[in-house]
């Protein structure tokens, strides 16, 4: 099974491509921390994509150097020889799904214009309100939760 999952920040401006067929193809690249790092330092592997179609044309409108995204796709290597002669190789992940990841205010910090307005959360449900059903506000931290 060839599947990857990554999620990190886009290291640069997505470059659209068209083929000379006239298909879409957007290659960016993602800075993604390592999950262990040496104390107080924090390591990052620089992971280069490609995605086609309708999700290129989706990621160089919704996406820019910085923003946060998380990718799902396959793993595809490939080597050619270059003008000197010498054999090149290459690592990439060719993008199936893309995800926005990052928080509502970071990506309004961006300046994404989306063409619309968010959604509103919904304040109610077949309960009732949901601000009145009795449940309680937590600030992320481990400390705060009920178990």
């Amino acid at each position: 099974m060839n599947k990857v999952i990554l999620m990190g920040r886009l290291t640069r401006d997505p470059e659209m491509r068209q083929t000379p067929n006239g298909v879409a193809v957007c290659g960016f690249s993602i800075a993604v921390n390592r999950r262990f790092a040496k104390e107080g330092q924090q390591t990052a592997d620089f992971i280069n994509c490609t995605a086609w179609r309708q999700q290129a044309e989706f990621i160089c409108k919704y996406f820019q150097k910085g923003s946060m995204i998380a990718v799902v796709g396959q793993l595809q290597s490939r080597s050619w020889d270059n003008q000197e002669g010498k054999r090149q190789y290459s690592t990439e992940v060719m993008v199936d799904e893309v995800y926005f990841t990052g928080s509502k205010n970071e990506t309004h910090s961006q300046g994404a214009d989306y063409g619309h307005a968010a959604p509103q959360p919904r304040q109610d449900n077949a309960f009732g309100d949901i601000d009145n059903m009795g449940f309680q506000a937590i600030d992320g931290s481990e400390d705060d939760l009920p178990f």
